[in-house]
């Protein structure tokens, strides 16, 4: 199947085109179809698996097919991490470009004037986080009377970070009348309840459970000392000629001490975590998608969102508690087809959270028996 399978305007073929992009991944399959016959969509996906497309294709399709005088904001996409806000605005830009759609990010950690400003240029779509989006509505800045498209991104995550209060204060600012995605990378009975107050007879739209860990991407680990663990990941950035990497680790303290000892021996690295300014957590990122920075070590809630290119590694330096997490992390690699590889170190406290990943991912990860810090 190709994208003008799926009914898609010449606009849009076009920006898609020119982005390289030819075949739709199975969740822009089953979801852009209901969407542009006006459904709303409970959509199961986790990072990685295109779902920004899946939901602005055809919004934008739908927008743009329904020129009408500027009466406010028509689309509002709600998402957990700044990050996340950019990296969708940033989406959406690419394949709005034949389109004459106006766009407005809103996160908190920055000034808000340059957001208020943008606000006065009329924009059709806001992509906000929460509280940001709450506290100019609150000012007065932003009115969601004329919505007609709402996207709940990363709801999951949304409640994790304790978002939910902000959100249910949102929802009544929306007309009754709109069409809603809603997406999730897991589903408990806390996402159902709040997809139920959210959605009326959905499609349902599910892809790649969590358990299923990216059949693209190679999985290793070694057991290894915590003491030695930074001298594990300088010999195999070393010997494995890894040239651009993303490494996780469990805090933020964790990630500035990897980021030091790594400058420190000569390999440019740059640490994002919750502690940095927005402003540096944006260079950060921008130096690691073009590649003047060459590792980038990060939390998991500062990771969320990040999409980069042709990434080829993903380094587990502390293996995460929850199994999911990991599913989570390793999906940043072996993207759209291509190929990655996962390395995990892990320390004889670690074994617990290794085990709980072998069980969720149902297959055991390759043990690599010979290396310098055994």
């Amino acid at each position: 199947m190709t994208f003008s399978d799926l009914k898609l305007s010449a606009p849009i073929l076009n920006a898609l085109e020119k982005t390289g992009y030819t075949q739709p991944t199975p969740i822009q399959e089953q979801s852009i179809p209901p969407m542009l016959l006006g459904k709303d969509i409970f959509g199961c996906a986790q990072t990685g698996t295109g779902k920004t497309a899946a939901f602005a294709l055809p919004i934008l399709q739908l927008m743009s097919a329904k020129q009408e005088p500027y009466k406010g904001v028509r689309t509002l996409i709600l998402a957990p991490t700044r990050e996340l806000v950019i990296q969708i605005s940033e989406n959406i830009e690419t394949y709005s470009q034949e389109l004459n759609i106006k766009l407005q990010t809103i996160y908190g950690g920055v000034s808000q004037f340059r957001q208020t400003e943008g606000m006065k240029k009329k924009p059709d779509i806001i992509v906000a986080t929460p509280g940001r989006l709450l506290d100019l509505m609150n000012q007065g800045y932003i009115k969601l009377n004329n919505i007609q498209f709402f996207v709940l991104d990363e709801a999951d995550r949304m409640l994790d970070m304790g978002f939910i209060n902000d959100i249910k204060k949102i929802i009544p600012k929306l007309p009754q009348k709109r069409q809603t995605a809603f997406f999730s990378a897991t589903v408990s009975e806390s996402i159902m309840k709040l997809a139920n107050t959210l959605l009326h007879n959905p499609a349902k739209v599910a892809v790649a459970p969590v358990s299923s860990a990216a059949e693209t991407v190679q999985q290793k680990v070694y057991y290894v000392i915590k003491e030695y663990k930074r001298a594990l990941l300088e010999h195999l950035l070393k010997e494995e000629n890894i040239d651009h990497a993303l490494v996780f680790t469990r805090t933020k303290r964790g990630a500035d001490r990897v980021a030091k000892e790594l400058n420190r021996n000569g390999v440019k690295t740059e640490a994002i975590h919750g502690d940095k300014s927005q402003n540096a957590r944006e260079r950060a990122l921008k130096g690691f998608k073009d590649r003047s920075i060459r590792i980038l070590v990060a939390t998991d809630i500062a990771a969320r969102g990040i999409d980069v290119d042709k990434l080829t590694h993903v380094i587990n330096f502390e293996i995460p508690e929850q199994a999911e997490t990991y599913v989570h992390r390793i999906g940043r690699t072996g993207r759209a087809g291509e190929s990655g590889i996962a390395l995990s170190f892990c320390t004889n406290e670690e074994k617990p959270y290794l085990e709980d990943i072998n069980k969720l991912i149902k297959k055991k990860i390759e043990v690599v028996k010979v290396h310098p810090f055994i």
